[in-house]
């Protein structure tokens, strides 16, 4: 090739010109603008989790008025639909705490069938409480404590499960186990959260419910989704894994300890990062290709979660893709999530194509064979989300889930067959979820107390057929 010719290299973003292999002076600005495109992508993976939790945080303050230390309490198909992969077959209840404002938390935690625990805001699980914490279920006191704050003793000697975390903003969720739900209700209203300056007079904590209001909990697009990771990293501390992320955001006008002023190239930059981000944030999600990512070798179920630990932390790495894949589609982590221990914890598996190996498409008909003796000691489901929302899909049916909880047709053999699609099977109207035409669609399946017959892969499901 004739070093002395001009050529033109493609670009994502922009044309790049070069001369006696060199860009040409008039294509340095391009090539700037390319170096901060590509880190504005990487930005959005990186921050997928820490931006979701923000985003629910606003909804919980500006939709339910609720502030540090309120309760939400999520019921029923209507009230779940804007929390990513929620299902609604039993209650969430939620809080979020900023320990700047607070200062050191109780939470007093009753005794009875209650799990529960707390993440900090990149979604690591701190502690766990109720029957998976160290009350197990006995209830007790946990004292909450903002990130450099070493001395604790007198809360040990104050009788105090002592939890650190490691960010000032905290998530706090839990979930009733007994099958009744007046116990349920009493369980959740005896949860108490409270300042320890108040503890010699504590204040009656807020519970909260959405009443059908519509909201969305995930991650925006666009400028909203800089804007958002621009607020919450003001209030946070920065952790030694992630400076070389904070000085990209500075180059990008996203600015620790400044207010957020961008150049119209800037904007322009971060809004088409946003877009692309999403695109491999929803292929890194829907196609996983992480060695060993399904359960079975010859079927289309991946794990949900594939980061094997809540510190999110690897030998000689921390788990970046693997982080923004499972954030990506879903909230919160748990040790419960990824039990190895059969008949206690859950297990999650996903579908995003058909046996085909194409995208589930809500204008066909589809059926799922789940076979006899299903692995789960407390129930199972099948839950079906919208690809773009990864919220459970809305449909005029009012349902988004099959599951042995509720009253549906067996086969002779104990299986069961589930309908998808968007008009109900006849004879089947139990066993179907309704789904829309020109979107696509993905399910999870979930073992609530998952049976050695899970884990030594001997139960097997089929992939979804089209029919």
């Amino acid at each position: 090739m004739n070093r002395n010719n001009y050529s033109e290299l493609e670009s994502s973003f922009a044309a790049i010109e070069m001369k006696n292999s060199l860009p040409t002076p008039n294509s340095i600005n391009a090539i700037f603008n390319e170096m901060d495109y590509h880190q504005a992508t990487q930005l959005y993976l990186w921050a997928i989790p820490l931006v979701t939790f923000a985003k629910w945080q606003r909804v919980h303050e500006g939709e339910f008025s609720a502030t540090s230390g309120d309760l939400v309490t999520y019921k029923g198909y209507k009230e779940v639909s804007g929390i990513l992969t929620a299902n609604a077959t039993t209650p969430y209840t939620i809080g979020f705490i900023d320990l700047s404002k607070t200062g050191p938390m109780i939470i007093d935690m009753p005794k009875g069938h209650i799990a529960g625990g707390f993440s900090d805001f990149w979604q690591r699980e701190v502690a766990a409480v109720g029957e998976m914490g160290p009350d197990k279920g006995e209830g007790g006191k946990y004292i909450l404590l903002p990130p450099g704050q070493e001395d604790d003793s007198r809360y040990e000697e104050e009788g105090y499960f002592i939890i650190r975390n490691r960010s000032m903003n905290t998530f706090f969720g839990l979930r009733t186990l007994d099958p009744d739900p007046t116990v349920c209700e009493e369980l959740v209203n005896s949860v108490q959260i409270y300042p320890y300056s108040k503890k010699e007079s504590p204040p009656k904590t807020n519970m909260i419910t959405p009443e059908g209001r519509s909201y969305y909990a995930g991650p925006p697009k666009g400028l909203e989704y800089w804007e958002i990771l621009h607020e919450i990293i003001q209030h946070e501390v920065i952790e030694e894994r992630d400076r070389f992320f904070i000085e990209w955001l500075d180059n990008l006008g996203v600015k620790k300890d400044s207010e957020l002023k961008l150049t119209e190239q800037q904007k322009e930059i971060l809004i088409a990062a946003t877009e692309k981000g999403e695109q491999m944030a929803q292929t890194n999600s829907f196609a996983k290709r992480f060695s060993n990512n399904k359960h079975w070798e010859n079927r289309n179920w991946d794990y949900v979660t594939i980061i094997p630990n809540s510190n999110q932390r690897g030998e000689n790495f921390d788990f970046f893709f693997e982080r923004s894949s499972y954030f990506y589609e879903a909230v919160t982590y748990s040790k419960a999530m990824i039990t190895k221990i059969p008949n206690v914890g859950q297990a999650y598996l996903g579908a995003y194509q058909d046996e085909k190996g194409q995208w589930l498409d809500g204008g066909k008909n589809y059926r799922l064979r789940v076979p006899a003796n299903q692995p789960a000691v407390n129930f199972w489901s099948i839950t079906v989300y919208d690809s773009i929302t990864r919220c459970l899909i809305q449909n005029a049916q009012q349902n988004a889930d099959i599951s042995s909880r509720k009253n549906i047709q067996l086969n002779e053999d104990g299986s069961v067959d589930i309908y998808f699609g968007p008009n109900a099977p006849a004879g089947h109207e139990s066993n179907w979820v309704q789904t829309n035409r020109e979107a696509y669609w993905f399910t999870y399946l979930r073992l609530y107390g998952p049976t050695i017959q899970y884990f030594d892969k001997s139960w097997v499901i089929e992939d979804i057929e089209e029919i």
